[in-house]
C-alpha cells in the first residue's frame, strides 16, 4: 500500500488558484481510476477534476467553497502500488464540466446544496408522543402528520364510524371548525441554511462591486408598440424556416441605432485608471436566468447583424448559457446590456449595470390598456393599445439625466414607427 498525493493541476489562463463547489467523493470513500474527485470553479469556467488512479481516498483539501491554490493537495488516495507518488501538477489532465454543475447536480436537476433537517417521522401510534390526546384517536401516520401540519389536536375531530380519524374526517372539521383557528395560512418548512458558493457567489461578488461602486439612477419610459407587435407577427409568418422573432431582437436593433448619437452609453468605464471606453461597436450583453443563476452572453457586433440573424444569434448563446456549453469568450466583453422578464417583467425596474458598462435597459411587460389616439380628423379616440415601459439604469459619474432621457425617446421613436427598423 502507498499514498499517493493528487494535486491541483494547472488549469491555464494564469489561474492560480480555484473554488471547490462539488465533492463527489468523502474520506473513506473507494475511487475507481479517472472517477469524478471533485468540482472546480476559476473565474470563468468549472473543471471536473478525475482520479489518475484507483484507491481509497484518505484526505481531503476541504469543504465546499474553499479556495485553493495550485499546486496544493487536493485528495490523498491509497493505492494497492508499493511506491507513494504525487500527481504531476503540470501533466495530470482536467476534464470541462457542463456550467450548470456549478450548483447542480450530475443530469437530475437537483442543486448541490447542504442537507436540511427532515422533519421527524411520526412514531407509531402510542410511541414517543408528546403532543396531549393525540395518541387517544385512532389515525395513520399521514393523517396524524397532517393534524400536525395544520395545528389540530385529533381528540377535536369526530371519527368516523370504526373510531377511527381519516383524511375525509379532518376535511370535514375544517370545513365546518374554521371559526377555531385550525386553518393556518400555509404550513411550517424547516429553516435552511445555504452555503453560497460558485456562479452564486460571484453573482453575489459582482452585484456588491456594481452598487458599491456605480451612483445608479433610472429612468423609465412608455412606449406604445401596437404597430411594432403587428410587425413582428406579420414577419413571423413569412419566417419560412427562419428563427422566430421576439421582441428582443427588434429592441436591440432599436439600441444599435440610437446609441451612435449617445456614445456614452456604449461604453466601460475603468475605475482604477479613471477612463472611459467609448466603443464603436456595440457588443450586446443578454441577462439569461439560467438553473446556475443569472448569465450574461455577449452578441459581438450586434449592429452589423440584421433581424433574423439576430434571433439565431440570440437563441444559440441563450442555449449555451443554459445548457453550461458557453465559452468563456461569450460570457464577456459587453459594453451595452439588455435584461427582460418577459411576461414577468412588470411595469417597471432597476436593473443594475453590468459593470464595468455604464448602461442596462429592461423592457418591461407588454400590457394593453386604452389610449387616446389621433382619429385622422384632428380630433382623439380612445383606442385599445399595447404598452411597454423602459427601464434604463445609468452610471452618473458618466451618463447625465438629460443623455439618458434623450437616448431612451429616442429608442421609443424607433419602437413606435417600427419601419423604420428595417430601413438602412
Amino acid at each position: 500500500m502507498a499514498k499517493y498525493t493528487f494535486r491541483l493541476p494547472d488549469i491555464g489562463e494564469g489561474i492560480a488558484e480555484a473554488e471547490i463547489v462539488a465533492w463527489h467523493v468523502k474520506i473513506g470513500d473507494r475511487v475507481a481510476e479517472d472517477g469524478r474527485l471533485a468540482d472546480l470553479m476559476t473565474d470563468k469556467a468549472t473543471v471536473e477534476m478525475e482520479s489518475p488512479v484507483s484507491g481509497t481516498v484518505l484526505e481531503v483539501a476541504g469543504e465546499v467553497g474553499d479556495v485553493i491554490a495550485i499546486g496544493s493537495p487536493l485528495v490523498v488516495i491509497e493505492t494497492e502500488s508499493e511506491a507513494a507518488a504525487t500527481a504531476d501538477a503540470f501533466e495530470v489532465a482536467v476534464k470541462p464540466s457542463p456550467l450548470q454543475r456549478r450548483v447542480l447536480g450530475e443530469g437530475d436537476g437537483t442543486p448541490i446544496l447542504p442537507e436540511s433537517p427532515r422533519p421527524p417521522t411520526p412514531s407509531p401510534e402510542g410511541e414517543g408522543e408528546t403532543v396531549p390526546h393525540l395518541a387517544k384517536a385512532l389515525a395513520s401516520p399521514a393523517v396524524r402528520q397532517r393534524a400536525r401540519d395544520l395545528g389540530i389536536d385529533l381528540a377535536d375531530v369526530k371519527p368516523a364510524a370504526d373510531g377511527r380519524v381519516r383524511h375525509a374526517d379532518l376535511d370535514a372539521f375544517l370545513s365546518y371548525g374554521g371559526a377555531k383557528g385550525y386553518a393556518p395560512a400555509a404550513p411550517t418548512r424547516p429553516d435552511e441554511t445555504i452555503k453560497v458558493v460558485g456562479l452564486r457567489r460571484r453573482i453575489a461578488e459582482n452585484m456588491a462591486a456594481a452598487k458599491r461602486h456605480i451612483p445608479h439612477f433610472t429612468y423609465v419610459e412608455e412606449c406604445d408598440v401596437t404597430a411594432l407587435e403587428a410587425m413582428r407577427a406579420q414577419l413571423n409568418e413569412a419566417r419560412g424556416d427562419r428563427p422566430k422573432l421576439t421582441m428582443l431582437p427588434l429592441l436591440i436593433v432599436a439600441v444599435c441605432r440610437a446609441l451612435p448619437k449617445f456614445p456614452m452609453l456604449n461604453a466601460r468605464y475603468d475605475d482604477e485608471a479613471g477612463t472611459v471606453t467609448r466603443h464603436g461597436a456595440v457588443h450586446m450583453g443578454m441577462a439569461t436566468m439560467t438553473q446556475a443563476g443569472l448569465m450574461v452572453p455577449v452578441i459581438r457586433g450586434a449592429q452589423s447583424r440584421n433581424l433574423w440573424q439576430l434571433a439565431a444569434e440570440i437563441a444559440r448563446l441563450s442555449d449555451a448559457a443554459r445548457n453550461g456549453t458557453a465559452k468563456s469568450e461569450e460570457l464577456s466583453g459587453s459594453t451595452f446590456t439588455l435584461t427582460s422578464l418577459g411576461p414577468l417583467g412588470g411595469i417597471a425596474s432597476t436593473p443594475v449595470i453590468n459593470r464595468p458598462e455604464v448602461a442596462i435597459m429592461a423592457p418591461n411587460r407588454i400590457v394593453e390598456r386604452p389610449a387616446f389616439v389621433p382619429d385622422g380628423m384632428g380630433g382623439e379616440r380612445i383606442e385599445k393599445r399595447k404598452l411597454m415601459n423602459l427601464s434604463l439604469s445609468c452610471d452618473h459619474r458618466v451618463v447625465d439625466g438629460y443623455d439618458a432621457a434623450a437616448f431612451v425617446q429616442e429608442v421609443k421613436r424607433l419602437l413606435e414607427a417600427p419601419v423604420l427598423l428595417l430601413g438602412d
